[in-house]
Order: structure tokens, then C-alpha cells, then sequence
């Protein structure tokens, strides 16, 4: 059976990965949606079951989006497995999307054979912006989509896939 792609596509692209409109209100280098799915929605909605594979064929630079947005929700799951209610899983995943993380072309990033590295300081700057809007987006919508409204607890449908890892990488550094 093979992965789910996405169905997006952008006429920009940046390090290789698309440049697609998301519906939020962060700010950041990234069009605004027209309202329908975006590439968030198709993360979360993917997710269990691309979580699956050890190996994932590229397609479109949409593609790459889909994949570390992917890891990212693994991240997310790891730091919510911790928490005890919504409004503690909010601060989280605000905390988690904010903090330094790794761009394509650095040390710590684990998929730089699939991205390429920023050419100028100012694509770094652009890139960064994108991932944090990316990432900001995507932590709102996943706390609505992992917390049960009537316990208001992680759901155990999702807790199940936090040791899944996703074509065998993390984004997080070994031990964290």
C-alpha cells in the first residue's frame, strides 16, 4: 500500500518545499487560505496512517511539506502525552513551536538529503518564518484533534502513535 501525498501544489517553492496558503491567523511568509483544506489539515488527516512507513516517495515539494509537518505532529504527541488538559496542552504546544529548531541544511536537521539548504540569509529568514507559522497552525489544530471534550484528556486513539516514528527520524535531538 502506498503513503498519502498531498494533493496541494504552490507556484513557489522554498528549499524544495512548497510555499502553500494555510488558513491561519499567525503571521508569517505564507499565503492565506481561501478557507478550505489546507496542507495542516491533510498533516493531521494523514497522519495515522503515513506514520506507518519507513520510507516515502517524493512526489511535489507540497511532498516535503507533508513530511515534516508529519514529524512535527510526533513531536507535538510526545509533549502531549504530558499534559493533563486542553488549556495545559495550548501553552505546549505555543512553547514547542517557538522554540529554536534546525533548518534544511544545518546539522540537526534530519532530513537534509530530501531539502535543499537556504542560499541567502534572507531565504533562511523567509524559511524560518514559514516553519514557525507552520508550526503554530498546526499546534492549535492538533490540540483540537488529540483532546477528548468530555474528559479533557489525550485521547488514547492518538497517544498510541507517540513511539510511531515516521521513515525512522525525529526532529528532535537523540534524548530529548
Amino acid at each position: 500500500m502506498p503513503a498519502y501525498h498531498s494533493t496541494l501544489s504552490a507556484p513557489n517553492s522554498l528549499c524544495k518545499m512548497a510555499l502553500l496558503p494555510i488558513n491561519t491567523k499567525f503571521k508569517g511568509p505564507a499565503p492565506p487560505g481561501a478557507g478550505g483544506n489546507d496542507i495542516v489539515d491533510e498533516a493531521i488527516y494523514f497522519f495515522k496512517a503515513n506514520v506507518f512507513f519507513k520510507s516515502y516517495e517524493i512526489k511535489s515539494d507540497a511532498d516535503r511539506v507533508l513530511i515534516y509537518l508529519t514529524l512535527y505532529i510526533s513531536e507535538c504527541l510526545k509533549k502531549l502525552q504530558k499534559c493533563q488538559s486542553k488549556v495545559e496542552g495550548k501553552k505546549e504546544m505555543a512553547t514547542l513551536a517557538l522554540a529554536n529548531f534546525s533548518l534544511p541544511g544545518d546539522s540537526g536537521f534530519p532530513l537534509n538529503a530530501m531539502y535543499q539548504k537556504p542560499s541567502t540569509k534572507s531565504e533562511a529568514d523567509t524559511m524560518r518564518g514559514y516553519l514557525t507559522q507552520l508550526r503554530q497552525e498546526l499546534g492549535q489544530r492538533i490540540i483540537e484533534a488529540v483532546f477528548d471534550p468530555q474528559t479533557d484528556k489525550p485521547s488514547k486513539w492518538w497517544m498510541c502513535f507517540v513511539k510511531r516514528r515516521f521513515m525512522d527520524k525525529s526532529l528532535s535531538a537523540p534524548g530529548q
